[in-house]
């Protein structure tokens, strides 16, 4: 019985531990990501607290790489609520990203080629700490939209053809 119970609260634990906060679908519909990074991000308090509610859009932020630092430009998070003007953080920020300087210089190297921008995927939380995941895409083209749409309808009628048999 004993057991039982521990096994449901490990359960309920490991629910916990990866919980999505925010995902940026449009990125893969504009973007084909080649590779992703996870990285940790410097935040104030009020912010934690806004983010953990679910007032974050991540739709038209981007990353940059600045003096050997990973800073996230343009990621909307909304004022929390139950603080007060005084003590609230400004929505639009510059944020730093941390990671690894080995990491970096990856990146960095990577985005001197022609067409390659990093975007931030996924917001989530892994255990308490507020994670961001970060791809390197490449902007696609309309035909190569049209292509990836076409490719899931087809995946779409073949699933519900199987269905029915």
């Amino acid at each position: 019985m004993a057991k039982a119970r521990n096994k449901k609260k490990s359960q309920r634990s490991k629910a916990k531990v990866n919980k999505n906060l925010a995902e940026n679908r449009y990125a893969r519909y504009q973007y084909e990501i080649l590779e992703t990074i996870e990285t940790g991000i410097e935040l104030l308090g009020t912010e934690v607290k806004s983010i953990r509610a679910g007032n974050i859009n991540l739709r038209d932020g981007f990353c940059l790489i600045r003096d050997g630092n990973l800073q996230l430009h343009n990621v909307h998070i909304s004022k929390f609520n139950n603080a007060g003007n005084f003590f609230n953080h400004e929505p639009l920020r510059v944020r730093q990203l941390l990671a690894h300087k080995k990491e970096i210089n990856k990146l960095e190297s990577n985005l001197t080629k022609k067409g390659l921008a990093l975007i931030p995927i996924k917001v989530y939380l892994k255990g308490s700490w507020i994670k961001i995941t970060i791809g390197l895409g490449k902007g696609k083209k309309l035909h190569d939209k049209r292509e990836t749409e076409k490719r899931k309808q087809t995946a779409k009628e073949t699933k519900e053809a199987l269905s029915r048999y």
